[in-house]
């Protein structure tokens, strides 16, 4: 069974990942290969940092190009936190800097009003089906720590939100493109789910 590929550009719980996903019973392997990344079954993209700092490290190690297109050919792709902002078109995190282009829309910073960043258990709403989300149900909790959110252009794109100082997109997924603002690896038992979720989807 290949491994599934966590990709490592030095932003992200990338151990811990790896740890959950085998923990679960599937193989993962941490890797800066682009080459790797396009041959792999499956591909997550973990994050916790700077939207801009994380954008200019993909671009260095020539992973960009191979994301688009993994997620092009229709690889399962998640992305986790970060890793899920980085799929749109732009943050305006330090100005405005471009994401990967994948999926219509912007990354703001949370409203005013609560404490940034947001660090906690939220509840998560779903809004539609996912696979990504099988036999976990709505109003589960995760473990967030953001001080930045999506704005889908495509607000079909949303599978899940949660409420912090307004409703915000927890979850997206537009084909073979998944993500998720929480950390699955940091939220116990349904966190493990997702990522279990997410192994049937590229080994089914």
């Amino acid at each position: 069974m290949q491994p599934i590929c966590i990709i490592d550009y030095r932003m992200g719980n990338l151990l811990s990942v790896q740890k959950a996903l085998e923990a679960v019973g599937f193989p993962a392997r941490v890797t800066n290969s682009p080459e790797e990344v396009l041959a792999a079954p499956g591909v997550i993209l973990p994050g916790v940092g700077a939207f801009g700092d994380a954008m200019e490290a993909l671009k260095q190690k020539g992973l960009q190009k191979a994301i688009v297109e993994v997620c092009r050919r229709g690889t399962p792709f998640l992305g986790i936190c970060l890793g899920m902002q980085l799929l749109f078109e732009a943050s305006e995190e330090g100005g405005r800097v471009e994401g990967l282009n994948l999926l219509p829309g912007v990354v703001k910073r949370l409203p005013g009003g609560v404490k940034i960043p947001h660090m906690g258990w939220n509840q998560v709403d779903f809004c539609r089906t996912s696979p990504l989300f099988k036999d976990i149900p709505s109003a589960a909790f995760f473990y967030f720590v953001h001080s930045y959110h999506v704005e889908p252009a495509d607000p079909g794109v949303t599978v899940g939100r949660t409420e912090y100082g307004g409703r915000l997109v927890a979850a997206v997924q537009a084909g073979n493109i998944f993500g998720v603002q929480f950390h699955p690896e940091k939220s116990s038992t349904l966190g493990l789910k997702v990522l279990a979720n997410f192994g049937e989807l590229v080994y089914q």
